[in-house]
């Protein structure tokens, strides 16, 4: 497929698999929005891509270049398709759920061996110390 901007490998293969057509893809340039002063009301510089066939839409300027913010708008819009079909097995649904895991609260059981160990290692530095 030949996107109209250079993507990264793995996000070629990733629009391949999920066989995003480059022409379902509806591009618009606009003006920026936020901080940046005098160079946001001259330059457009940011990128709305919107996939026809899904309805997902991405607005993407983190960076003053309008190729830049191209590319990486490409890339976003591929992975949010992505997660929008496979779920929690998309690279984005991998990180939200690893986020979630961590965040969970460990379980009694868990926390008093985490605690024990700590107490344990605690133990053994404190017989480094040097006496006085």
């Amino acid at each position: 497929m030949n996107f109209p901007v250079e993507l990264h490998e793995h996000i070629e293969l990733l629009a391949a698999q999920l066989q995003i057509q480059p022409s379902d893809i509806a591009e618009k340039h606009a003006r920026g929005h936020g901080h940046g002063g005098q160079n946001l009301n001259k330059a457009t510089n940011c990128v709305e891509l919107t996939h026809t066939p899904t309805g997902i839409t991405v607005r993407y300027q983190h960076h003053r270049g309008l190729q830049q913010n191209r590319k990486e708008a490409y890339e976003l819009l591929i992975l949010k398709i992505d997660d929008h079909l496979r779920g929690v097995e998309s690279e984005l649904g991998k990180k939200r759920h690893k986020v979630e895991r961590q965040k969970q609260r460990r379980s009694r059981r868990a926390k008093e061996k985490m605690l024990e160990e700590k107490r344990l290692r605690g133990e053994i530095k404190e017989t480094r110390k040097d006496i006085v």
